[in-house]
């Protein structure tokens, strides 16, 4: 007999006029290195299949099932079975508003991504062909780029939380420390400036949560303190 494990899931469907509530599953380990993404779609091809969730590549790329673990943000795909605790409570990303089980709206996730113009901006003419770098000026956007959008970090953010309206939040600061740190770009003192305000950017207390909870490892928090540090140094 396969080895069963035990989870409790966030359901809601806003048609229904229902509240929303935790449903309990129990599930096969059906291979080893089970991933959670494994058991919710086992559930949802085998015992419910109205369950609503988002997926794609599984593999940790695309960022599209982040979730709510056992109370931390994290990718399901990516997320062992193995070690954790019973019943496993899947609850949808914290601070967005929920459409339906574990699918939240991130269109005002994306928006403040787009507030902060992640692309090339320049004011000279182009060259013939490619914007040289040195291996040291390609080095300091290391740590930035990878971000796959997954918004794990922003919603683990109590700062978010309560200013979401006008702090940034720390994927689209770390996106913007990105272009700020890439030699390419010439509009360094322009974005500073937009960034410069009480809530866009000094909502960040250093709770660090966005460090803990980013499955790719990367620090938003250093970012967000590179810029604060630029904005200070541009004012001496």
């Amino acid at each position: 007999m396969s080895e069963m494990i035990r989870l409790e899931v966030y359901r809601f469907d806003p048609e229904s006029g229902d509240k929303p509530y935790m449903q309990p599953f129990e599930v096969p380990v059906t291979k080893p290195g089970m991933k959670l993404l494994d058991a919710l779609n086992h559930i949802k091809w085998e015992l419910d299949g109205t369950l609503t969730y988002r997926r794609s590549c599984g593999e940790g790329a695309c960022g599209s099932d982040g979730l709510n673990i056992n109370g931390v943000n994290g990718l399901a795909c990516i997320t062992p079975i193995a070690g954790l605790r019973q019943p496993i409570a899947v609850r949808p990303l914290p601070g967005m508003p929920v459409i339906r089980d574990l699918v939240v709206d991130m269109e005002h996730f994306f928006d403040q991504y787009r507030q902060v113009q992640p692309w090339l901006k320049r004011y000279t003419p182009m060259p013939e062909h490619e914007i040289l770098q040195s291996p040291e000026q390609r080095t300091r956007i290391d740590g930035s780029y990878e971000c796959i959008l997954c918004a794990c970090c922003t919603t683990s953010c109590p700062s978010w939380w309560w200013n979401g309206d006008r702090f940034l939040g720390p994927a689209a600061l770390l996106h913007a420390n990105r272009w700020i740190e890439d030699s390419r770009d010439e509009a360094m003192g322009e974005r500073l400036g937009q960034l410069e305000d009480a809530f866009r950017l000094y909502r960040c207390h250093q709770i660090m949560n966005c460090m803990e909870s980013c499955p790719k490892e990367l620090n938003p928090t250093a970012a967000i303190n590179n810029i604060k540090r630029k904005i200070l140094a541009r004012k001496s």
